[in-house]
């Protein structure tokens, strides 16, 4: 079961009791701003070709240490041993994508109105009281940006050069998108559901951020609006109080600070749906550097992905003796059917055990061991989804640097 929904009236599903969270936010509303400087500590991503070294950062509000890819608007990078700690990324390490500088530096939660209108027949202002009094909802579900990993594509594409930390995980607690809508009433006729959050673009010209899904994909059950993550509020830089949760979806529709709900009777053809965050419509959508003329369309589901955690690129480790080999796994739109490593460069593949299973959109624990001999080794690992779609060999190239999911390596030296 992927989502739980509950019609207890006093708790949020988390442990997290409704009274003491609508107080709690009421309280919340603090200043965004980088606390003093930066410290001098700092991380190397590996980038192809170099230029990966990034500070790392304990300066934003709620957030602890981070590896910082932009200060305004904050990009920042949840470190990769934070993956090896467990399936669900602490609130504090979760990593941080915003497109315009202009965001909220705080929010009062008491005034604060979530807006449903267009194509209804009652329009709704919604305060976070009301939005706690309706039925609750759970699920577990990965976050990832479209361009996650996008450093390390070569050739390099415009854009923030992630790393492969670019993801995070949690439990999300609030209500269904279709419970909001079904409140409203969707009129016949409605085409699709358009999101926009409290993010304001830097010059007036500019495209205010927003982002549609189908109004059959935003009354699946799945799609919520999310309060809280992890048992506590969203941080103020992931989202307070509000953002929407697109399961198995890239996070660009992911809206944070969600103050706008649309239901349109006609296609989005709005900047951020018509120009940007679009795809080749390829095959694993791939195109040759410099290629041109070819069909678009608007990034959607994610892909399979895999990640060895306890290792780090030329560790090195005891020959002749048992190594523990563990990490993470996704299923991109789907949960994770079976997790696979190989430690001959993809000529053979040996099973991975499975640990507890959190729900089909979760980041899910693998583990195995090996017993390396003196010398160098390459470890590989693929996850296969269950819909039988595996990660592949080769790396995939589009000049957006979106939906990495090739097969990771990792390589490490036994003495």
């Amino acid at each position: 079961m992927v989502g739980h929904q509950h019609d207890d009236r006093q708790r949020t599903g988390s442990g997290l009791s409704r009274r003491s969270f609508v107080s709690a936010v009421g309280a919340a509303g603090l200043a965004l701003l980088p606390r003093n400087s930066f410290g001098a500590e700092a991380v190397d991503l590996g980038l192809p070709g170099g230029g990966g070294e990034r500070s790392l950062t304990r300066a934003f509000p709620q957030k602890g240490q981070m590896i910082l890819q932009r200060t305004r608007p904050p990009l920042l990078e949840t470190p990769f041993d934070v993956f090896d700690q467990g399936v669900l990324t602490p609130n504090d390490r979760f990593f941080v994508r915003w497109h315009w500088a202009n965001i909220p530096g705080e929010v009062d939660a008491n005034s604060f109105r979530l807006n449903v209108r267009g194509h209804v027949n009652t329009t709704l202002n919604l305060s976070l009281t009301d939005l706690t009094a309706m039925p609750t909802f759970e699920i577990v579900a990965v976050n990832q940006c479209s361009g996650n990993s996008r450093g390390l594509y070569n050739p390099r594409v415009p854009g923030a050069q992630w790393g492969n930390g670019a993801m995070s995980n949690a439990r999300w607690t609030g209500v269904r998108l279709k419970d909001a809508l079904d409140r409203a009433g969707v009129k016949a006729g409605a085409v699709a559901v358009r999101f926009s959050g409290l993010d304001e673009q830097v010059i007036p010209e500019a495209p205010h951020f927003m982002k549609s899904i189908s109004v059959d994909h935003a009354r699946d059950g799945e799609v919520m609006l999310a309060y809280a993550m992890n048992g506590e509020q969203l941080p103020l830089v992931n989202g307070f109080p509000l953002r929407l949760i697109v399961p198995g979806w890239y996070s660009t529709y992911w809206v944070k600070v969600l103050n706008d709900i649309e239901v349109l009777d006609r296609p989005d053809e709005s900047f951020w749906m018509a120009k940007a965050y679009v795809i080749p419509d390829t095959p694993f959508a791939a195109v040759k550097p410099g290629e041109s003329g070819y069909k678009t369309v608007p990034i959607n589901r994610m892909l399979p992905r895999s990640f060895v955690t306890n290792l780090k690129p030329g560790d090195k480790v005891k020959a002749n003796a048992p190594l523990a080999l563990r990490g993470i796994a996704f299923g991109g739109n789907t949960g994770v059917g079976k997790v696979d490593i190989s430690l001959d460069g993809g000529g053979t593949w040996q099973a991975a055990e499975l640990g507890a299973d959190q729900g089909k959109y979760s980041f899910r624990r693998w583990q195995s061991s090996t017993v390396p001999t003196p010398g160098d080794h390459n470890v590989l690992v693929r996850c296969t989804n269950l819909a039988g779609e595996a990660q592949p060999m080769q790396t995939y190239w589009n000049p957006s640097g979106f939906m990495r999911n090739v097969i990771e390596s990792v390589g490490f030296r036994a003495a």
